[in-house]
């Protein structure tokens, strides 16, 4: 599990499409679950300066690969005990957004992200969201385009700054809106297989 605060940019050294190695001041062990760009990946192997992480090929399929070639978010798995200043995570990409535009404000900026209609169900005004593996709030949500807004001190602290127009970005939605959703839906189809073997029995 995550909670969506950046806890340094790493520099990516290589990539061939499997093993992402990464520059960092983070130490983890062989096995730790890391969230890169918000995806949970695990270490295959540590270095004096870094570490390595393995895609799977479902990994691979999902996640926007085009951003893993130069600097990236990364936070390691939360702790027992450790606070949630953000909201919990769990690192898995729900789909990928892309950026329409971004409008400087007095504080802050606001960015404005375009959406699948698949996961538009899961994502609520003033809700939590993740993107790029950083907890947001939605500010609003205007058809499939989401609004959200960051602070000076986010703008600093994570890769916002230097996101541009067209990039595509990481989604990933709320966990307690994901099983909300996998409980109606599981509900709706037990009824309706239900009615079914009803009408079955009386003919």
């Amino acid at each position: 599990m995550f909670n969506g605060l950046i806890r340094e940019i790493g520099e990516v050294k290589s990539f061939d499409g499997a093993i992402l190695k990464i520059k960092a001041t983070h130490k983890p062990n062989l096995g730790d679950s890391i969230a890169v760009n918000g995806a949970c990946l695990s270490v295959v192997e540590v270095y004096s300066d870094g570490f390595s992480v393995e895609l799977s090929s479902e990994s691979s399929g999902i996640l926007a690969l085009e951003n893993l070639h130069s600097r990236v978010h990364i936070e390691p798995a939360m702790r027992i005990g450790d606070r949630i200043d953000g909201h919990l995570m769990q690192g898995h990409i729900d789909a990928i957004g892309v950026i329409k535009s971004i409008k400087k404000l007095s504080t802050g900026f606001d960015f404005f992200i375009e959406l699948p209609n698949d996961i538009l169900h899961l994502i609520a005004n003033k809700g939590a969201v993740g993107v790029e593996g950083v907890s947001l709030t939605v500010n609003e949500i205007n058809g499939n385009i989401m609004r959200l807004t960051l602070i000076p001190i986010s703008m600093k602290d994570t890769l916002f700054g230097e996101f541009k127009v067209g990039r595509r970005v990481h989604i990933e939605s709320d966990i307690l809106a994901r099983y909300i959703d996998r409980i109606l839906k599981t509900n709706k189809e037990t009824l309706t297989w239900q009615k079914a073997d009803f009408y079955a029995s009386i003919y």
